[in-house]
């Protein structure tokens, strides 16, 4: 878990009162929006999670995201197992504040039916689970080109070998499904992603249909253990 900054993100909750829904905040170049600390994420972070708890929680998202969170081969669903915990607790609240857009998920995730303290339940019982080599992959036609362009632009943040950053809330991509990532990627380039970080909107932008494909296609062999 994340722990720096903590005073600063207690003073933040003190001011802003209860967790209340904010506006939603449209995240794009320069932004510092990506990042912020609104009420419901900080109570999230702060509190303490519970696997057992989490898991019985989590039986209602299985009808998605499948037991075990391993999500769907065809990317409709991502891989959450293994997922870092600050990574899954930021984006559940940025779908619970509409700062992420996805309206299949929000009705299973209201603020008034899964809690602060539900979110971190959550989000420990999901980084507890196996990630598995059973994931779908590209089709391996383009890898030299996607791993020049990943090593390039995208080490960096989600590390060499795909492994995230539980510190920064950069993702884990590895053992990541190849249709969830190829359609994440695009849909960022195109703006249409509200919580996308500003560096990687940067960076995107530039790239062709064939380099996201490229790039994803790496992605999805990285080693699932690195």
């Amino acid at each position: 878990m994340v722990k720096k900054c903590w005073a600063i993100l207690a003073l933040q909750l003190a001011c802003s009162g209860a967790y209340a829904l904010d506006a939603p905040v449209w995240v794009g170049i320069n932004d510092p929006a990506w990042n912020e600390m609104y009420p419901v994420r900080v109570q999230a972070m702060q509190a303490k999670g519970d696997a057992v708890r989490g898991e019985a929680k989590f039986v209602i998202c299985q009808g998605c995201h499948r037991s075990a969170a391993v999500g769907r081969v065809d990317g409709s669903y991502p891989r959450l197992a293994g997922q870092h915990v600050s990574v899954l607790i930021k984006q559940m609240t940025d779908v619970q504040t509409e700062r992420r857009s996805n309206p299949k998920m929000q009705p299973f995730i209201h603020l008034h039916e899964v809690l602060p303290q539900n979110v971190a339940d959550i989000a420990v019982y999901l980084h507890g689970l196996p990630v598995t080599a059973n994931h779908g992959r590209g089709p391996g036609d383009d890898l030299q080109h996607g791993q020049l362009l990943y090593m390039k632009d995208c080490a960096t943040c989600h590390g060499k070998q795909g492994e995230g950053s539980d510190e920064q809330f950069y993702p884990r991509v590895s053992g990541q499904h190849f249709n969830y990532l190829l359609r994440e990627s695009l849909i960022i380039r195109d703006g249409k992603r509200r919580n996308a970080h500003p560096d990687m909107v940067t960076v995107i932008k530039r790239y062709t249909d064939k380099d996201i494909a490229a790039v994803a296609d790496f992605m999805s062999r990285l080693p699932v253990n690195p």
